[in-house]
């Protein structure tokens, strides 16, 4: 079964590595093992990986951090040349008039703030969906708990009954108290559904610390 993935980079940072110690993760290698868990003819033919460069001067480690993102997509690039793409979309940084935090709330009492917002990465998880479906793929597995993606997958239900969808939701598996419920519409759309990922198998699934290249060797940042 032709399968490609497409990776909510920044979903999948903030859903189950922020804080932890599995930043060098081998994405290749978790959600293939996941994809064929379910279905041992899952044949990957493609890992698509949406997200956007890091702006170092508002970073918190600032240049590192922009420097240890490349070394992330070098080591991902150089292990799975024929597999792993990274489709980039781009943060803007301006100023902006937010709400003062009160209750109730006044409209006309605002302050200054920055504001970060990402773009693009959304359209192009959406547009390569589809057109991957149209292309005649059999199978799009998509990692994330959003549900802006949610129309994509709608459309490609209705206008490719043959095509499966997936979702993998990059969460923890609750083990007590609070924790990020897993996407209900998203479920609903899918064929089938992993609602969390196990903390082993972010641990089993790092890439090696150092990866030799043709020319300079990519190391993991040593504060990863």
């Amino acid at each position: 079964m032709k399968t490609t993935l497409y990776i909510d980079g920044f979903n999948l940072y903030y859903g189950v590595l922020k804080g932890s110690p599995y930043k060098w993760l081998d994405v290749v290698k978790l959600f293939t093992h996941i994809c064929q868990e379910q279905n041992p003819d899952a044949d990957i033919v493609a890992v698509k990986f949406f997200t956007a460069p890091v702006k170092g001067k508002i970073a918190t480690r600032g240049e590192q951090a922009v420097m240890s993102q490349n070394a992330y997509h070098k080591a991902l690039r150089t292990l799975y040349p024929d597999l792993f793409q990274v489709i980039e979309g781009y943060f803007i940084l301006e100023a902006g008039g937010m709400p003062r935090y009160q209750n109730p709330l006044v409209k006309t009492d605002r302050v200054n703030v920055w504001r970060l917002e990402e773009k693009k990465t959304d359209v192009n998880i959406a547009v390569h969906l589809y057109r991957d479906a149209y292309k005649g793929m059999e199978q799009l597995v998509l990692v994330s708990n959003d549900s802006d993606i949610v129309p994509a997958l709608e459309a490609i239900q209705e206008d490719f009954q043959q095509a499966i969808t997936a979702a993998i939701m990059p969460r923890l598996k609750p083990t007590g108290g609070e924790a990020r419920p897993p996407n209900a519409e998203l479920s609903k759309l899918s064929n089938w559904t992993r609602h969390y990922i196990l903390e082993e198998e972010l641990k089993a699934c790092q890439l090696p610390n150092m990866i030799p290249t043709k020319k300079r060797a990519v190391y993991k940042p040593d504060y990863w």
